[in-house]
């Protein structure tokens, strides 16, 4: 599976008004989330079309206009999103159980590669099908609370101690697996339902 800059965009900007929401601050501007997300704003506007024709949110016209979520987070799961967006979760098409596609091998049912890339697709929805919305807010939230930081769309308070979210120096280029979104579940970000 990879995600195609459209479907990264759209989940970004679903936790980014999810954020929002919970900040007290459930609409947010069209122009704000772009600059926000760097995402291009006619690029974004076109995504935000096909999130609000899905019933995922709605946009609001006028000075305080924009867009806010209206589906229910707790009941969102990434994988529908992800599968909305970008189709099938298998990294090839004969593995698909959504898209199946055919593929060129001359024995399907005893392909090899096929086994081993439905397993992978199952590991990938497994994960994304499990968590909610409404979970990555939250796991989000967390490790901004803990990094002392202000999301970019929620009201900025004058501390001394308070960093601004998008102020934040650029991460090293590889992928740290004690980042990871499983890894904040496990550690002390651990979703605790009763604070859902």
């Amino acid at each position: 599976m990879r995600m195609t800059k459209r479907g990264e965009y759209a989940i970004r900007t679903l936790i980014r008004l999810g954020v929002a929401q919970r900040m007290g601050t459930p609409i947010v501007s069209v122009s704000r989330l772009a600059e926000s997300e760097h995402i291009p704003a006619k690029f974004l506007e076109n995504i935000l079309a096909d999130l609000k024709s899905a019933g995922y949110v709605e946009g609001l016209r006028g000075k305080s206009g924009g867009a806010r979520l209206i589906c229910d987070p707790e009941k969102t799961k990434i994988g529908e999103l992800i599968r909305f967006m970008d189709g099938k979760l298998a990294p090839i098409g004969c593995a698909s159980e959504t898209a199946y596609e055919p593929c060129t091998c001359p024995d399907e049912d005893h392909c090899g590669l096929r086994m081993l890339m439905i397993d992978v697709r199952n590991a990938i929805a497994n994960i994304l099908d499990r968590y909610s919305l409404a979970d990555v807010v939250t796991v989000t939230l967390r490790k901004m609370e803990r990094d002392g930081l202000v999301p970019v769309i929620a009201p900025v308070k004058k501390t001394g101690k308070t960093r601004v979210a998008a102020a934040l120096p650029l991460k090293p280029r590889y992928a740290d697996p004690n980042d990871g979104f499983l890894a904040g579940l496990v550690k002390d970000l651990a979703l605790n339902p009763a604070e859902r």
